[in-house]
């Protein structure tokens, strides 16, 4: 697989401790429309101001228009610094990846963070970011995603060793600012330099609208981040902190094993592109280690006659079993060719 190569617009270089930075910011429903507006109030009020907020908008005309409108040109400008917001629709075919790549493309900071849609950043999340950037070898910087859930708590039943179904930093992850293997992209920052090293965004893996809810597309770059550039350092600073709303739906069993049955395809897809050592490199100890602490956390609860405890070894077991499930169907479909990443080039169609 050759990775998807993303053009890019010049910039000027500043000093390593001090890069600008822009984010980019991926949509496709106006179901989230109060959210988006959240998501980009909290990159305008940034104590370190980006250069540019990019709404990038997956093939949703009335999205794009409605945003349009928003954000008219010039209305920023009258706000100061970190201010302006771009509007794009999705050049590449649909999904996340290509939209990332689509704003990467467009963007013009030399730092491109990535938020989602429904989650809103604390004040100094681009700060902590730029500080691990001070480092020259530092190429890419994550933070930590706490979730905001729409019942007001977490069910009982939920294993924080599981928050990466919701898309949120999970038990297993250790504290502070460490190295990685990979960031986490709901929440996360690449130099573009490594863009130029690995390509963008592999598409054909990942969120694709309303399918199949996949994922590990910032794994399988970050892996070829790291084999392109020998000796890139990848970050996660847990200062960094974004909220990230779970709605209703996803509280549910249902939406639980469906995420994990789609982790296990991911996976499988990951492993074909980079090789299971790498691409199962972190997994092992988090299935190792990890989890079966949870279980023995969850019985003791349970024993303690702690609200869910039982429910969430249970649920630490069969989050484990569906997950390997996906992995094992994943795995076959690509033994038999019907799995693929698009290699296509990405980001000369960007346009506002």
């Amino acid at each position: 697989m050759s990775a998807p190569a993303v053009s890019r617009a010049s910039v000027s270089p500043t000093s390593p401790a001090s890069p600008t930075f822009s984010v980019v910011i991926c949509v496709y429903t106006e179901d989230r429309w109060e959210d988006i507006l959240a998501a980009v109030s909290s990159v305008r009020a940034q104590s370190r101001p980006a250069l540019e907020t990019l709404l990038v908008v997956d093939h949703n005309e009335a999205l794009r228009e409605r945003l349009l409108t928003e954000y008219a040109q010039g209305d920023d400008a009258e706000h100061g610094a970190g201010r302006e917001v771009r509007v794009l629709a999705n050049a590449g075919p649909r999904g996340l990846s290509a939209g990332r790549n689509t704003g990467i493309a467009a963007s013009r900071g030399e730092v491109i963070a990535f938020l989602d849609d429904d989650a809103v950043a604390e004040r100094d999340w681009l700060g902590h970011f730029a500080e691990g950037y001070a480092d020259p070898a530092v190429v890419a910087v994550g933070g930590r995603t706490v979730p905001v859930w729409a019942s007001g708590r977490r069910p009982d039943w939920f294993p924080e060793e599981f928050d990466w179904v919701v898309g949120c930093t999970y038990r297993g992850l250790p504290p502070g600012r460490v190295r990685v293997r990979n960031v986490l992209g709901g929440n996360a920052s690449f130099r573009r330099e490594a863009f130029d090293a690995a390509g963008g965004f592999a598409t054909g893996i990942g969120r694709d609208g309303d399918k199949r809810p996949l994922g590990c597309e910032e794994t399988e770059l970050c892996i070829r981040l790291s084999r392109a550039r020998p000796g890139a350092v990848l970050l996660i600073d847990d200062r960094a902190v974004i909220h990230h709303r779970v709605p209703e739906p996803r509280e549910h069993f249902a939406y639980f094993r469906a995420r994990t049955y789609a982790e296990g395809l991911s996976k499988a897809l990951v492993a074909r592109s980079v090789g299971a050592e790498k691409g199962l490199e972190s997994e092992r100890r988090y299935a190792t280690r990890v989890l079966p602490a949870g279980v023995v956390r969850g019985l003791r609860d349970a024993v303690l006659a702690r609200p869910g405890g039982a429910g969430r070894a249970g649920a630490i077991v069969a989050g484990v079993l569906t997950a390997a499930g996906g992995y094992a169907v994943g795995s076959l479909r690509a033994r038999r060719g019907g799995a693929a990443f698009s290699s296509a080039p990405v980001g000369e169609g960007a346009h506002g």
